[in-house]
């Protein structure tokens, strides 16, 4: 492999809603610049991008794929992401540590969901980016219908670079408006010939071409001038605008082609090279110090090292793979480096460029290129690594909350270290899975991005480490209280030869204000029961909380004062009035007008505005109350409270609601009453468990 300098290199991110081609326009870069020999192909399984079987298994990508290929004494890293909202944290790290991102839209579908999610992303990074309208052969494309969505649903007008010949079956190559010639793909492997526009598109060639012109010339004031006083640009300064004004993300580029037909894509290649930015032509990279005062690294190989870790990949046998991007400096499988987000250091494995699933070693990395070290011990996804005397740390991605939740259960006994074991593996891969174990109902519970994301890391847990469990819907955390107060008396006597059990208490039971938890007090005066006794008193009181009185939920919220009592000289013991104060507090409860209590979530959905009423209909379908409603771009966001245990499954009803364009997020916020209709139904189901 040949040595480049920064400034041939390109670091490129494919991002667009799932089934637009990403994955295969990924393929037909590498097949018709020669890097493979076989075209790989998503459906037939034998793509080099998408190559866990989760991803085979289903056709689409489910994590980002790093690749590259040379041309022209120019090396280009592409990124390919999943197009699934599931994993779209994937898709974040890769706009993260991208130069520059290629948004591919279907021609007969045009701009969708997961298109403008990624749009956001890439806005939050200002990122320069290329629109590429694939899948032009297909019947019923339609380039025009598909430019339109990207002008209205992605808020930013596109500049047409390319115009396609043909339609559907018949579409065969593009107009060039810089150039102003025709490229016709002809050959199976993607080379084109240069000739004359058809005579039949010239008009809308040259009228489009002056379009073009205009927003060129509108990126750069200086190019405006020369605009101005000579009506025209000459075809230098429209290239050098041209690069400069998506280098700026002032301009926004719209390309055409077929990934599967390879038509367009070599001419895109060079596209790719010619007017997309170098890490260089990025300039300084900001941080800040451990310190927390600003900072900065430039792409020289002369500076200081520093990285950002923005995928790590978890393998059984092979150990952890950290996928680092570089922005100063250079690293070499020698010596050290300096985990400055963790403060730890760690000893360099083997250094590789990776190809899909392969990797190729790497005797070094140069600023702004891509690469993965092996067998890291402490370096994780969104850690920066530096050199110790010269430390820096790049700000991470946010990790999104998780908005489905299911429990697991092992299918095998014995398993449940295991699955701890198991999952703290996927973890070290996948940031946005997060595992715990209920205290109140003892389930591990597993939560991610939605109902795909847990399927798709269940299985690789099966795969990979030899798991297999069953996911079930989490039980509901219910918790007890009481409304009224009352005075009772707890009392245990048993005689059964020799000595006797003798526990006798009063109690006083009242509520206490929402949150106050649990309050014991000890009014006994006189030592009507000894000292010695009164605290199992409370011990039994306690573990009668825990266990609950009409359904078996922990009890919260109440006051319980010890006030009166006797005992014998002999029969009593601790354990006697630990049974005495649970017997008395049981019974007392029944008295006390005992309730259930649920959880209620905040909960923010984002949707578009014509699945409003929709939405806000089904949430207060669910017992939920709107609270408030913003705007986010041509979305809205409803917020609002509603009851944990109607939204366990709200992911694929919300999915299936908004078309796939609706996400939502929630948060624990308090506990309430559950209304007696629906706590009769708690109670029995409870009952019927036991």
């Amino acid at each position: 492999m040949a040595k480049y300098d920064s400034t041939a290199l390109r670091n490129v991110a494919i991002v667009g809603h799932g089934g637009t081609g990403k994955t295969s326009l990924c393929e037909s870069f590498l097949f018709v610049s020669g890097k493979a020999e076989r075209l790989g192909r998503v459906d037939e399984g034998t793509s080099s991008m998408d190559f866990e079987p989760e991803e085979q298994k289903r056709h689409i990508s489910i994590s980002t794929a790093v690749n590259f290929f040379e041309k022209d004494k120019h090396k280009i890293n592409i990124l390919d992401t999943p197009g699934d909202s599931n994993f779209s944290f994937d898709t974040r790290n890769a706009l993260r540590v991208a130069d520059a991102a290629v948004s591919v839209v279907d021609a007969v579908s045009g701009v969708e969901f997961q298109t403008i999610k990624s749009w956001q992303y890439a806005d939050s990074f200002n990122l320069p980016r290329a629109i590429f309208i694939n899948r032009m052969d297909r019947e019923r494309a339609d380039f025009s219908k598909a430019y339109d969505t990207i002008n209205t649903l992605l808020n930013r007008k596109g500049t047409i670079v390319w115009l396609p010949i043909g339609k559907e079956g018949d579409f065969k190559g593009v107009v060039d408006l810089i150039s102003m010639k025709s490229l016709i793909f002809n050959d199976p492997k993607g080379a084109f010939q240069t000739g004359d526009i058809p005579a039949d598109m010239i008009a809308d060639a040259e009228s489009l071409r002056e379009t073009m012109v205009e927003d060129i010339a509108e990126s750069d004031e200086e190019l405006m001038e020369q605009y101005l006083q000579n009506g025209e640009l000459t075809s230098e300064e429209l290239q050098i605008g041209l690069k400069k004004g998506i280098a700026a993300n002032n301009l926004c580029p719209v390309l055409c082609g077929s990934s599967t037909k390879h038509i367009g894509i070599a001419a895109f290649m060079d596209f790719i090279i010619k007017y997309f930015p170098s890490p260089v032509d990025r300039g300084k990279v900001p941080g800040h110090n451990p310190g927390g005062d600003a900072g900065e690294r430039a792409p020289e190989e002369a500076a200081p090292f520093s990285a950002l870790v923005f995928k790590t990949i978890a393998d059984p046998y092979a150990g952890r793979l950290t996928i680092f991007r570089v922005y100063s400096g250079t690293l070499t499988s020698e010596g050290n480096f300096y985990n400055s987000t963790r403060k730890v250091s760690e000893r360099t494995g083997a250094i590789s460029f990776l190809e899909g699933k392969t990797q190729k070693t790497a005797e070094q990395v140069i600023p702004g290129d891509i690469a993965a070290i092996s067998k890291l011990k402490e370096t994780f996804t969104g850690d920066t690594i530096c050199f110790e005397k010269a430390p820096i740390i790049f700000d991470k991605v946010e990790i999104p909350h998780a908005n489905t939740a299911f429990a697991i259960e092992p299918k095998s006994r014995g398993d449940e270290e295991k699955i701890v074991s198991s999952v703290n593996r996927l973890l070290e891969e996948d940031p946005t899975l997060s595992f715990r174990r209920d205290e109140q109902t003892k389930e591990m519970i597993i939560s991610g991005m939605g109902q795909v994301h847990i399927e798709v890391n269940v299985e690789k847990m099966k795969r990979k480490f030899g798991v297999e469990v069953n996911l079930k819907t989490p039980k509901v955390p219910y918790k007890e209280t009481i409304k009224s107060k009352t005075n009772v008396q707890g009392r245990y006597k048993k005689q059964s030869g020799g000595r006797g059990q003798f526990g006798d208490c009063w109690l006083d039971i009242e509520p206490l204000e929402k949150g106050g938890g649990f309050e014991f007090l000890d009014k006994i005066v006189g030592g009507v029961i000894p000292q010695q006794y009164r605290p199992a008193v409370e011990k039994g009181i306690v573990e009668a909380m825990e266990e609950g009185v009409i359904a078996g939920y922990p009890m919260v919220d109440v006051k319980v004062s010890l006030v009166d009592g006797s005992y014998h000289t002999v029969d009593s013991s601790e354990m006697a009035f630990k049974i005495a104060g649970s017997m008395g507090f049981k019974k007392g409860v029944l008295s006390c007008q005992p309730i259930l209590l649920e959880p209620i979530v905040n909960i923010e959905i984002e949707v578009p505005d014509e699945y409003m009423g929709d939405v806000i209909g089904d949430l207060n379908g669910r017992r939920g109350r709107v609270s408030g409603m913003d705007s986010k771009g041509a979305h809205q966001v409803v917020k609002g409270q509603v009851p944990l245990a109607e939204i366990l499954k709200y992911a694929p009803d919300l999915t299936s609601m908004t078309s796939g364009r609706g996400t939502f997020t929630y948060a624990h916020s308090h506990y309430e009453e559950v209304p007696a209709h629906l706590a009769e139904k708690v109670i029995a189901e409870s009952k019927k468990e036991e």
